[in-house]
């Protein structure tokens, strides 16, 4: 199960905040309308909805599975941004101190997703590929541990949300791992930064709100 190995998948991360007079509609939009409208974009797997634990302003992160970084350049995917609905324009326009990246999950290891994730971003060049594998096998080996991710952002398609501050943006490497507990998320977060140093740029733990597969939608019907 601790074997690392390169993908060809995509992730995109969507990681804000709201307004606290705003953020019941916000869940509500999240929950009833747009994780389904984008899993059904074809290549699209899945979704996942988390909330913060600990760390930053940032309370909650969005993460979408889809089979390539094609996926994010494909006619279905630009038509979801043409024709978005007024609920969608009105949340977008709710977020605050956003971070929208569209990943190659360039390593990965097990399988399935956790209660509890750990997000790290990682300085820009400051630790190889081999090493970043040598530490998720590690990581790996550890009780509760149930899925580790090294994902490279991509600069064309990381394009910013309306509400992400553009100036001195930094597209960071991450590792995010699934675990099956929050207090093993915290665990796994001091073992990972003792660990990695000075190649930390941030690092957050979320708990799992919800997680939509592509299997799990029934078909539109005409």
């Amino acid at each position: 199960m601790n074997t690392i190995r390169t993908t060809d998948q995509a992730q995109l991360f969507v990681w804000s905040d709201i307004d606290p007079d705003h953020e019941a509609d916000f869940n509500q939009w999240y929950d009833r309308e747009h994780m389904e409208e984008r899993v059904r974009i074809p290549g699209f797997t899945g979704a996942r909805r988390y909330r913060a634990v600990s760390g930053s302003a940032r309370r909650y992160l969005a993460l979408y599975r889809a089979s390539s970084l094609s996926d994010f350049t494909s006619d279905a995917y630009r038509k979801a941004f043409t024709k978005q609905t007024q609920w969608s324009v009105t949340n977008f326009g709710r977020m605050s101190n956003t971070r929208r990246r569209v990943m190659n999950v360039a390593q990965e290891g097990g399988f399935g997703w956790g209660g509890a994730l750990v997000l790290i971003e990682l300085v820009p060049d400051a630790i190889d590929d081999g090493a970043v594998a040598d530490v998720l096998a590690e990581v790996m080996a550890k009780d509760g541990v149930l899925r580790v991710h090294h994902m490279i952002p991509d600069i064309a398609l990381s394009t910013p949300l309306p509400s992400e501050n553009t100036e001195g943006r930094v597209l960071a490497p991450c590792i995010a791992v699934d675990v099956s507990s929050e207090p093993i998320a915290e665990a796994t977060l001091r073992q990972l930064t003792e660990k990695l140093g000075g190649a930390v740029r941030e690092a957050e733990t979320f708990r799992l709100m919800w997680a939509l597969d592509e299997h799990d939608l029934p078909a539109v019907q005409d």
